[in-house]
């Protein structure tokens, strides 16, 4: 039997205008770069920093959630596959956060910033 073909046409807007809401909020933070958030230091980078990552996390996991159709998976496999990532990618993050840190400790006697 021929499976009946849904519409996902109100699903495609939805994930549509949350991407560019997602993206509109970045941008624009990105061109004002307001001092509060861009001066100060939480956990070793800006909070412009925090929340730029944040909102790239949100967008990696609904894209992942909408079009990799995770939504329609079993709890389980949905689990491994955005914990796995999660941790990967904080484990990056850090990583990177880390080792900048000790490179600008390095580097900023000999280099005007």
């Amino acid at each position: 039997m021929a499976h009946a073909h849904e519409s996902n046409t109100k699903r495609i807007w939805i994930v549509l205008v949350l991407l560019t809401l997602i993206t509109t909020v970045e941008v624009v933070l990105g061109i004002i770069k307001p001092a509060s958030l861009h001066l100060t230091s939480i956990l070793g980078t800006s909070p412009l920093n925090w929340i730029f990552i944040i909102l790239t996390l949100v967008k990696a996991y609904y894209i992942a959630w909408a079009f990799m159709h995770l939504e329609a998976e079993n709890k389980w496999l949905r689990r491994s596959v955005v914990w796995t990532a999660v941790f990967l990618i904080c484990y990056l993050l850090t990583l990177f956060l880390i080792e900048g840190n000790y490179l600008h400790s390095v580097l900023a006697p000999l280099v005007k910033w």
